[in-house]
């Protein structure tokens, strides 16, 4: 059974395929960022984080989450000049 069936018109296969290139894009983005703060946070593996490491993984966490709201805040502003662009010359050309 394919992704992507042949009925849908072509707009909607391609919305679903980037997506699901989204879906993959955040997964990795989030891999990444656990498999960074393990190897900097975790210097010793044993049934129990330490205190030290606690805290190295909430502060790691917390200018992760910090870095993904200021990307997230600068993208949505940028979505939105791009509208107020578009609409500005939707009206110049009418």
């Amino acid at each position: 059974m394919s992704l992507f069936p042949s009925s849908s018109p072509p707009q909607d296969a391609t919305a679903r395929k980037n997506a699901l290139m989204r879906t993959v894009t955040e997964e990795l983005a989030l891999t990444n960022a656990q498999q960074l703060m393990t190897e900097t946070c975790i210097t010793k593996p044993s049934t129990s984080l330490s205190s030290t490491e606690q805290t190295c993984l909430s502060q790691c966490l917390d200018r992760y989450l910090d870095a993904f709201n200021i990307v997230r805040r600068t993208y949505l502003g940028r979505i939105a000049q791009e509208r107020r662009d578009a609409a500005d010359q939707a009206h110049v050309i009418v």
